[in-house]
């Protein structure tokens, strides 16, 4: 058996595929492979660990039709073709809620990055501005007691708000298709329509899956609803915001400020004029990016992967449903 891994992943998973007797091939190269290269790499191979490998669409898995397994080294899956996988027999595997806490953190960082003006203060150093202002420029918002819209209350969501109530005491809304009790317990969470929470929030967080019906979830009709004086942050998927829409609310003063760490697409091009606005701050998807947190992430896709060479069900399977087909 043999496994094709399109990236350099953590050690932790060489050694768990050398300790089954598994033999693996690691593409090292930059730059990383496009579709049709991943595509003859894994016509040699019997399994395939996918770190963000763009085209896994269905003529991929057509193509592709002998793998055992697919093993995604994210959560995220919204840029494979599960059905497709599906039906040609494929499982396909994700690595569920290692990076919760990670990604949760990601998202204060860019809260407390925002409204302090970091970046902003940062860059006044480097221009040899240090020091050239009045008591009154250049000031950030404090965060204690303000109001956290969360969209999207689950496992990450939830991580983030027991960080903002139990540092700063700030109060909980969220906006969910289902109930949370446990948040609602536990932090006094309040849910309210998506309407009620962008006026009332102070800072709105984005932790909702891409779907059709979140796609473009926020423009320039949401911001306009949020008050002059809010954030909107941003660490789930960047085609749920309009990134126009969004340049252009913080351009007019709609919104106080905006952080991501998703964009659409991705990377973002060194050109976009969110990378020179003070009152944004951009990441480059880092929100699972701590060595522990990949390490779990490698060990789940690596149990994937020998779950799916030996026939047996993925201890993480994006569509379950394919065990029907045998």
């Amino acid at each position: 058996m043999k496994v094709f891994i399109n990236k350099v992943i953590p050690a932790v998973g060489y050694q768990m595929l050398e300790e089954a007797g598994v033999d693996y091939t690691v593409w090292k190269e930059r730059p990383i492979l496009d579709r049709g290269q991943a595509i003859q790499f894994c016509k040699g191979h019997d399994a395939f660990i996918s770190a963000g490998q763009a085209g896994l669409d269905a003529d991929f898995f057509h193509q592709c039709r002998h793998l055992k397994v697919v093993a995604l080294h994210s959560v995220g899956f919204d840029g494979v073709d599960i059905a497709a996988a599906t039906e040609q027999g494929i499982p396909v595997g994700n690595t569920p809620n290692v990076l919760n806490k990670a990604t949760a953190e990601t998202a204060l960082l860019l809260m407390l990055t925002v409204a302090r003006r970091a970046l902003y203060h940062h860059k006044k150093i480097k221009k040899g501005n240090w020091g050239i202002s009045q008591p009154t420029e250049g000031l950030g918002i404090d965060l204690a007691g303000k109001t956290l819209g969360i969209v999207g209350l689950g496992r990450i969501g939830t991580e983030l708000a027991a960080m903002c109530t139990q540092s700063w005491n700030m109060k909980i809304l969220y906006h969910n298709r289902n109930t949370n009790p446990e948040a609602e317990q536990a932090f006094g969470a309040k849910k309210v329509s998506l309407d009620t929470l962008l006026a009332q929030s102070d800072v709105v967080s984005v932790h909702t899956a891409l779907t059709d019906e979140t796609k473009g979830m926020f423009g320039m009709e949401q911001f306009k609803k949020m008050k002059p004086t809010a954030l909107f942050v941003n660490t789930s998927r960047g085609a749920v915001h309009k990134e126009d829409e969004l340049i252009a609310a913080l351009q007019k003063g709609i919104l106080w400020g905006a952080g991501l760490d998703v964009t659409n697409p991705e990377p973002m091009s060194p050109e976009n004029p969110l990378l020179d606005m003070d009152n944004a701050v951009i990441f480059p998807h880092i929100g699972s990016a701590t060595q522990e947190t990949r390490e779990a992430m490698t060990r789940c896709a690596v149990e994937n992967t020998l779950a799916g060479l030996k026939g047996e069900k993925l201890p993480y399977p994006v569509n379950p449903e394919v065990y029907q087909k045998k």
